[in-house]
C-alpha cells in the first residue's frame, strides 16, 4: 500500500449474496402495469458501482418472489458515491433499483436486510462532482451608482459516468432561479435588477449535459447553490456532488417490492509501511518461539477462532515472506500431540486446517482452473440427469440411465485430479510433505496415516469442495441450477470418500444413504485405491514430478472487450471494435466473436507487460494495455471490476517471462510523439516503472501493509481477549497449585505462561504505538467542500 505520509484507504466489498444459509432473493414484485405477465416474467440483478455494471445474475423465470442465490466478492478497484442493485424484468421496459450510499454502507455490513425497492427514473440516474467557484463584485456604474456582480466559474468536473464507454462529451447551463428567473448559458453575461431583500432568496442553478447525437442531449446531474452563501464572504469555491433533477427531492412511490441483500463491507485506512515494520516482524518471527503457542501469530489465531476471516491476513503476510511452511508445520505438531486416533487425524477446525484452507485458496487457484475446469464446465453445460436418489427421482427419469452418466462424470473428475500431480504448486507439496512425516511420527504404527493426513486435505478440503462450489473457486461464472448443483453434490461426496484414505468397509460405511452405498460398489477396484496412493506419493514425497507431457491449454479467462485495432494494415481507421477476448496458460487470442477462429493469437511467453492505460489516451475508462513481441494491444475491459480481473489473470501467467520490461509508456504514441512523455521515438523506453511482480510461483500480489493493518485491526477489536490471556498468564505463571478457574483459561493455548506473557506485552506496546500513529495522521473529517468531502445537496 501506500508508503507516503499520508494515510491511504483501501476498499473491499464482500457482497455475499447466498452465503452459506444466506440469500438474495425479491418478495412481491409488481408486474407493469396493466399486463398479465406474471407467468412470463423474467427477472434478473445488476450490481453497480455508481452507473457501472460490476455484476449480473443469472436470468430467474417465472415468478414474483424470485430467489436470485448469487455472490459476488470483489475489490472496489476506484472511489464511488453508491452501490446499487437494479433489478431488471427481461424484455419488458420494467426497473427497480435499491441504492447505497458509500458512508451508509458501514450501518449494513455483516448483516442482512430487506431494502424497498425505488423506481429508476433517468433524471436521477447521476453521479460525479462539480468544483464551483463563486465570486461578488462590487462595481460602480456609468451613472455612479453601486451595484454587485456575481461571477460564477465551472472549474473542472470529475466521476461522470460513462456514456456508451466513453468519457462524456459535457456541457453545463447555468440559471440564476429565484425571484429573477431569466437563465443564461454559461459562455455569456447577463444583467438583472433584483431588489436588496431579495438577493438572498436566489439560487445558482448549474445543469450538467452530454451532449448526444441528433440532439438527444443526456441529462447528467445538477447542483444548486444559494447566493446567501456568500453574504460573508464575497468568495467560494467548494466541490459539489451532482443531484438528480429537483436536487434528489422524491414523492413517496408505490410499493413496488423489496430486495433482500447481505452486505459485507470492509474499510481500512493504511498507514506508511514503516509504520508496521515492528508488528510484522513479530508476526514473522512467529515460526522460531518455542512453543509456538506462545507466538504472535498464533495468539491471534487463538482470540480469533469464532472469526474464519481472521487468519487469512496472517496468512497472507507468512506466505509472502516464505515463512508459512515452518509455522504450519510447527501448529499442525501441536494438534497432533492432540490427537488420540489415527483416524480423526486433522478432522477440526483447528488452526492448522484453517491455515492450509485459506493456503490452498491462494496458491492453488490456478491449479484447480488446469485440473477442474473443463470437466466442471462439461457438466455445467450439457445439463445430464443424474438424480439416483430413488425419492427424488422424477416422473420419466431411469435410475440406472442416471446412475451411469453420474459414474462417467465422477471418473472424469477423478481422472482429472489422480493425474494433476504435475500441475500442483511445490508451495502446496511442500506442507504435505511435511503433514505426511508429523503424521508418521505421531502414529509409527499406522502405515496408512501418512496418506490420510494429506487425503484430508487435498481431497476432502480441496477439490471436493470446488466440486460442490465451482463458483466460489472462480470455476464458473454464476451458481449452478438446482439440478447440476444436485449432480455435484453427489460428485463431490463420491470424491470425498474416493480419496479417504483407509479400507472400502470403511469407505462404504461413510456414507448414510443406501444408494449412495449401492453406487459407489462399482468404484471398488484396487486400481482406483493405486491411483490415490500414487497421486498422494507424487505430490507429499522428496521424489521430483516429471510431467507427463504436454499439459492441455486451459481456459483462464474470457468475455467481451473493446479492442483498439493494431494498425497492422496500411489502410484503414484504428478504430475500437467489439471482440471476444481469450487467454489461456499458453495463449492470449481475440476472435470476431466466441467460438469463432482466432483473428490474433499472442504467445503469454512473449507478454512483456500488463499495465493500466491513462484516461486520456483515448478518452475512454477501463482501459489496460499487454506488450508484447509487437506493437501493444490496447484493450477496453466492459467495467472497473473486468479490467482489474483481467490485468491480474494476463499478470499472473506472464509474471515469469524472460525480457519483462522495468518501464513502459502509460499512453499511446501519435501525432508524432509518445502522448505522456513526448519522446518522438515510436521505440523508445517506457517513462513509468512497470507495476512489480513476484518471481515466487505462488502466482499472487499481497500488500504486506494492508494486510498487516487488518491484523491490527483484529487484534485491536479483540483487546478484552488480550487482557483476558494477560491474566491468564500471570495467574499461571505465580499459581503453580492445581489450575483454578480453568474453564476460563481453556480459552486459550497456554504452555508457557511466561513466554506467552511476554509475546503479549510486545503485541500490546505495538498496537500502542499503531494507534497513536492512526491518531495522529486520521483527518476524519477532511473540510467539507473539497475533493475529498464534497458539499450534498443545497447550501445555505
Amino acid at each position: 500500500m501506500s508508503t507516503s505520509a499520508t494515510s491511504a484507504l483501501q476498499l473491499e466489498l464482500a457482497l455475499a449474496i447466498d452465503s452459506l444459509s444466506q440469500a438474495l432473493n425479491a418478495k412481491n414484485l409488481v408486474p407493469v402495469s396493466g399486463s398479465n405477465r406474471q407467468r412470463d416474467l423474467c427477472t434478473f440483478c445488476t450490481v453497480s458501482l455508481d452507473q457501472e455494471e460490476v455484476f449480473r445474475t443469472k436470468v430467474f423465470d417465472k415468478s414474483l418472489s424470485p430467489f436470485y442465490g448469487e455472490d459476488f466478492y470483489f475489490e472496489i478497484p476506484r472511489p464511488f458515491q453508491c452501490l446499487s442493485f437494479y433489478v431488471h424484468a427481461k424484455n419488458v421496459l420494467w426497473l427497480r433499483k435499491v441504492s447505497i450510499r458509500k458512508e451508509d454502507l458501514c450501518k449494513y455490513s455483516g448483516k442482512e436486510h430487506w431494502f424497498s425497492l425505488q423506481p429508476v427514473d433517468p433524471n436521477s440516474e447521476v453521479q460525479g462532482k462539480v468544483h464551483l467557484e463563486m465570486r461578488l463584485n462590487e462595481l460602480i456604474t456609468e451613472n455612479g451608482s453601486m451595484c454587485q456582480q456575481l461571477l460564477v466559474r465551472i472549474i473542472e468536473c470529475q466521476g461522470l459516468p460513462l456514456i456508451s464507454g466513453q468519457n462524456c462529451d459535457s456541457y453545463a447551463t447555468v440559471s440564476l432561479v429565484g425571484p429573477v428567473t431569466r437563465s443564461s448559458s454559461y459562455s455569456k453575461k447577463s444583467h438583472f435588477q433584483v431588489e436588496e431583500e431579495d438577493i438572498e432568496k436566489l439560487e445558482i442553478k448549474v445543469d450538467l449535459w452530454n451532449s448526444g447525437n441528433l440532439g438527444q442531449d443526456v441529462f447528467l446531474g445538477e447542483i444548486r447553490v444559494s447566493v446567501k452563501i456568500l453574504r460573508n464572504e464575497h468568495f467560494h469555491r467548494a466541490w459539489y456532488l451532482l443531484q438528480p433533477k429537483g436536487n434528489g427531492n422524491k414523492s413517496k412511490s408505490d410499493d413496488l417490492g423489496s430486495l433482500r441483500l447481505k452486505l459485507t463491507y470492509i474499510e481500512d485506512t493504511v498507514l506508511p509501511s514503516t509504520c508496521y515494520t515492528s508488528l510484522c516482524n513479530l508476526l514473522l518471527k512467529s515460526p522460531d518461539v518455542k512453543p509456538i503457542s506462545a507466538s504472535a501469530a498464533h495468539i491471534l489465531g487463538d482470540i480469533c477462532r469464532e472469526r474464519y476471516e481472521a487468519i487469512l491476513p496472517m496468512v497472507r503476510l507468512l506466505l509472502h515472506n516464505n515463512r508459512f511452511v515452518p509455522f504450519v508445520s510447527a501448529v499442525a505438531a501441536l494438534e497432533l500431540e492432540n490427537t488420540q486416533e489415527a483416524n480423526t487425524i486433522f478432522r477440526g477446525n483447528t488452526l492448522a486446517t484453517r491455515c492450509i484452507d485459506d493456503m490452498m485458496k491462494i496458491v492453488g487457484k490456478n491449479y484447480l482452473t488446469v485440473t477442474l475446469k473443463s470437466v466442471i464446465d462439461e457438466i455445467c453445460d450439457s445439463n445430464k440427469t443424474c438424480e439416483i436418489d430413488p425419492i427424488k427421482l422424477k416422473e420419466g427419469d431411469n435410475v440406472e440411465v442416471n446412475k451411469e452418466n453420474l459414474q462417467g462424470y465422477v471418473q472424469k473428475v477423478f481422472s482429472s485430479i489422480t493425474q494433476s500431480s504435475s500441475s500442483c504448486p511445490p508451495l502446496m507439496c511442500d506442507v504435505f510433505r511435511s503433514l505426511r512425516q508429523l503424521a508418521s511420527k505421531r502414529f509409527p504404527g499406522d502405515p496408512h496415516v501418512q496418506y490420510s493426513a494429506v487425503s484430508s486435505f487435498v481431497f476432502l478440503r480441496f477439490f471436493a469442495v470446488a466440486v460442490l462450489s465451482p463458483h466460489s473457486f472462480q470455476l464458473r461464472s454464476h451458481h449452478p441450477d438446482p439440478e447440476i448443483s444436485r449432480t455435484l453434490t453427489l460428485i463431490s461426496k463420491t470424491i470425498q470418500t474416493l480419496g479417504s484414505w483407509g479400507s472400502l468397509s470403511k469407505k462404504l460405511s461413510s456414507f448414510k444413504e443406501t444408494y449412495m452405498c449401492d453406487f459407489f460398489k462399482s468404484f471398488q477396484e484396487e486400481k482406483c485405491i493405486e491411483k490415490v496412493k500414487k497421486f498422494l506419493d507424487e505430490i507429499s514425497s522428496n521424489v521430483s514430478k516429471e510431467s507427463s507431457g504436454v499439459a492441455d491449454a486451459v481456459v483462464l479467462k474470457e468475455g467481451e472487450v473493446q479492442k483498439r485495432a493494431q494498425g497492422k494494415k496500411r489502410i484503414g481507421k484504428k478504430n475500437f471494435k467489439k471482440r471476444w477476448l481469450r487467454v489461456t496458460n499458453r495463449e492470449l487470442s481475440y476472435h470476431k466473436h466466441r467460438g469463432k477462429e482466432a483473428l490474433c493469437i499472442i504467445d503469454v511467453k512473449n507478454i512483456r507487460a500488463v499495465e493500466k492505460l491513462d484516461e486520456s489516451a483515448f478518452n475512454r475508462k477501463n482501459m489496460f494495455q499487454v506488450v508484447h513481441a509487437e506493437k501493444p494491444l490496447y484493450v477496453q475491459a466492459g467495467n472497473c471490476v473486468e479490467a482489474s480481473e483481467w490485468m491480474e489473470v494476463l499478470s499472473q501467467v506472464s509474471r515469469c517471462n524472460e525480457g519483462r520490461l522495468a518501464t513502459f509508456h502509460p499512453s499511446n504514441y501519435g501525432g508524432g510523439a509518445w502522448q505522456c512523455c513526448k519522446n518522438p521515438s515510436d521505440s523508445a523506453p517506457g517513462c513509468k516503472p512497470c507495476t512489480a511482480t513476484m518471481l515466487a510461483n505462488l502466482q499472487l500480489d499481497i500488500d504486506c501493509d494492508r494486510e498487516t493493518e487488518r491484523v491490527f485491526s483484529l487484534l485491536s477489536s479483540n483487546d478484552s481477549k488480550l487482557q483476558n490471556m494477560e491474566d491468564a498468564c500471570a495467574s499461571l505463571a505465580v499459581y503453580q497449585g492445581p489450575q483454578r478457574e480453568q474453564e476460563e483459561y481453556s480459552k486459550f493455548t497456554i504452555q508457557e505462561p511466561k513466554e506467552t506473557f511476554r509475546t503479549l506485552k510486545q503485541l500490546r506496546n505495538i498496537m500502542e504505538e499503531l494507534q497513536k500513529q492512526h491518531n495522529i495522521r486520521s483527518d476524519p473529517t477532511a473540510q467539507y467542500g473539497s475533493l475529498d468531502n464534497p458539499i450534498v445537496g443545497k447550501t445555505s
